[in-house]
């Protein structure tokens, strides 16, 4: 009897744990762009007032301005991207796509530099997310222990994201080695490989290859 009560108990605090608490950040992280050339990075996450928060990556290099941006809403927990604002200036190129979800007709749009085929609609359902979000959920569901396999819709279309658990590995972070859970996910001709900090609220580095080549590589320098 005793037994039943102690399981009851459990179950009860799990039901009434608070989910992973959304707390607003910002991240400096040191970043290489196209290979090696060296570049200054920034996430941040910030109110937007009620349940909605602004998540921004930028990426200020030499030859290159990239900007990220998603406002979402935190639904007890559950994470519905509203819009999104993704820019790239380089030498000789600019190009600016917006991204907007419509949870109330369900479905997704872009607008800016998209071809006319990536234009939408796009049905959402339930628990889908946008490129940005990923990051954060990542962080969230291996800290959790839960699978990390993502319903993503961005840039027109939709994409199972499904990232495998490597082990553990080694980081450095503020000038000391930490363990990280390494996770890495593969689709055609591009890797992305993302190393989690128990404890931190971003991910303490974040790896994109294409064709074999690295293509960014931000690792987090600081966080508060």
């Amino acid at each position: 009897m005793k037994s039943v009560r102690v399981a009851a108990l459990l179950s009860v605090l799990l039901a009434a744990s608070p989910a992973w608490a959304v707390k607003p950040f910002t991240a400096d992280y040191e970043a290489s762009v196209m290979g090696g050339i060296s570049a200054d990075a920034q996430m941040t996450l910030a109110s937007a007032g009620g349940d909605r928060w602004n998540y921004v990556l930028s990426v200020d290099s030499p030859v290159a301005t990239l900007r990220q941006a998603t406002v979402f809403e935190d639904r007890d927990g559950a994470w519905r991207p509203l819009s999104g604002n993704d820019s790239t200036q380089m030498l000789i190129k600019k190009s600016q796509k917006n991204a907007s979800y419509d949870w109330a007709r369900g479905e997704a749009r872009w607008s800016g530099d998209v071809k006319a085929d990536r234009a939408g609609p796009v049905k959402l359902q339930e628990g889908d997310l946008d490129a940005m979000l990923l990051n954060l959920a990542i962080v969230r569901d291996v800290a959790a222990g839960k699978p990390l396999t993502y319903r993503m819709v961005d840039n027109g279309v939709v994409r199972t994201q499904a990232y495998q658990n490597l082990g553990k590995d080694t980081v450095t972070y503020a000038g000391k080695p930490r363990q990280a859970t390494k996770v890495s996910r593969s689709s055609e001709n591009k890797q992305v490989i993302v190393w989690v900090v128990d404890g931190l609220p971003v991910p303490a580095r974040i790896l994109q290859k294409k064709d074999g080549k690295d293509e960014l590589d931000l690792v987090l320098q600081s966080v508060r």
